[in-house]
């Protein structure tokens, strides 16, 4: 059985999904009103659109220098939605204040420069506490600081669309780095959904009730896909460098950070965590969790990235991921339906399948627009290697499928036929866009209209 997973901010359940179980604060409490100026005069361009602190090289770092250390009001602190405030105000401030000379070597030289190396005592510090007290790494991660818990409904009457979500702190400061992270926001509406349909596939012994939770679990998928292609319209590709720097990790990018980051009065050594990255999400690594594309994956160094940044999540969705693979590893889902025959799971497992290989297939096309034909840099803000990291899992997808597809047969409403055709091509399309990226110097474009060619573009 399966209970609700909480730490006070998130509570992982099928009211709540992964979002946050009520409205991030959009401001810090008076008492770090110091730290709450600072966030508002960060970004490139404020709200008011006059240029912000980051605009001008080397003015963010004086500020941060005259900033107060309120540790000793962090070690206070236990509200949940305060902590969680706190940490993503450090969150950004920490990443602004290391990776702007990074930040203003690309504007200069279309290259990242080095970061700054150590993070002083009056933000090192305080971070450190609020992290502590969150249980999780003092970086900017995908939860509480960047993504899921930074949203602000403009309208708050109005649903999670990502055009009626703000940010309440941010880095560039312009409608695309909006768009880019609140569409992520947007996706996990129907987390809700998904949490539901979990729980029913661990709990439920009825065919026809498992079935119904199956045919959940693919048609929740598929509304996030749906949410998920209008990346394309939300944030611009051409426009992802005006902020993507500034969620850059520690570790795996050696070239900015060659030395690690030291946490000044914090630790005597340098520390060195990965980067916010929508990999931190929980959609993927849950629905491969109870649909069994787990066991696939391949045992390689990319792998163990994958598992590492499980590490990066707070420990309410941790302890949800452990729970939920120990459950379903008493009898896979798949070899349950094998067993019992039962056709109709197995189509709503497939069709779970085709969604898990479109949502990643469409992150790989981000990756080839977004990323590869906007630098060469080879690393993602994660610290893994750009070319190979998703094709990786897609993989592990694609063995899922051939394996689920030698129990199926035809029926009136699933052709094994169509379904031969259409995976082939998925075999295909990877292994042409491996070809390409194998080559040192390889064409961008090339691996992103293969896509089109051959039916798998995404929007």
């Amino acid at each position: 059985m399966l209970a609700s997973f909480t730490d006070g901010f998130f509570s992982v359940d099928p009211k709540h999904g992964f979002l946050p179980i009520a409205e991030p604060l959009a401001k810090l409490p008076e008492t770090f009103s110091g730290l709450q100026s600072l966030i508002d005069e960060m970004p490139i361009l404020k709200d008011d659109g006059s240029p912000g602190l980051l605009a001008t090289e080397g003015a963010f770092e004086k500020a941060v220098l005259v900033l107060p250390n309120y540790l000793s009001q962090v070690q206070t602190e236990k509200d949940p939605f305060v902590l969680a405030a706190l940490f993503r105000a450090y969150g950004f401030v920490t990443s602004a204040y290391t990776l702007a000379p990074s930040h203003h070597s690309f504007v200069k030289t279309g290259k990242y420069g080095k970061a700054h190396e150590v993070l002083p005592a009056n933000v090192a510090q305080p971070f450190a506490a609020v992290a502590d007290k969150l249980e999780v790494y003092p970086w900017i991660d995908y939860h509480y600081a960047y993504s899921l818990g930074n949203y602000q409904k403009i309208d708050k009457s109005k649903g999670f669309e990502w055009t009626n979500l703000a940010m309440a702190a941010k880095f560039s400061g312009m409608d695309d780095e909006r768009g880019f992270i609140m569409l992520h926001v947007d996706i996990n509406q129907y987390s809700p959904d998904l949490v539901k349909a979990v729980y029913g596939i661990v709990e439920n012994e009825n065919r026809d009730d498992l079935n119904r939770d199956v045919h959940l679990l693919a048609d929740t998928l598929n509304k996030m896909n749906d949410r998920r292609r209008l990346m394309w319209e939300a944030s611009r590709w051409k426009h992802y460098n005006d902020f993507r720097v500034f969620i850059m990790g520690v570790k795996g990018n050696d070239d900015i950070f060659p030395n690690g980051l030291l946490y000044e009065g914090v630790w005597e050594e340098p520390k060195a965590f990965r980067g916010q990255t929508g990999a931190q999400d929980n959609i993927i690594p849950t629905a491969d969790i109870v649909s069994g594309v787990i066991h696939y994956y391949p045992q390689n160094q990319l792998t163990s990235y994958l598992m590492d940044l499980r590490q990066y999540r707070p420990m309410c969705i941790q302890n949800f991921f452990k729970k939920l693979a120990e459950q379903m590893s008493k009898k896979p889902l798949a070899q349950r339906l094998i067993e019992d025959d039962n056709q109709i799971g197995m189509q709503g497992l497939m069709k779970a399948y085709e969604e898990i290989y479109l949502f990643r297939n469409g992150h790989w096309q981000f990756v080839q627009k977004y990323i590869m034909q906007n630098t060469a840099y080879p690393k993602a803000t994660g610290g893994t290697p750009i070319t190979s990291w998703i094709p990786n899992q897609i993989k592990a997808v694609l063995s899922a499928m051939k394996d689920l597809s030698k129990a199926m047969r035809s029926t009136p409403e699933f052709s094994m036929e169509e379904w031969q055709e259409g995976y082939d091509k998925k075999v295909k399309l990877l292994n042409k866009q491996l070809e390409i990226v194998a080559v040192e110097a390889f064409d961008p474009e090339a691996v992103f209209k293969l896509n089109l060619e051959l039916g798998y573009q995404d929007f």
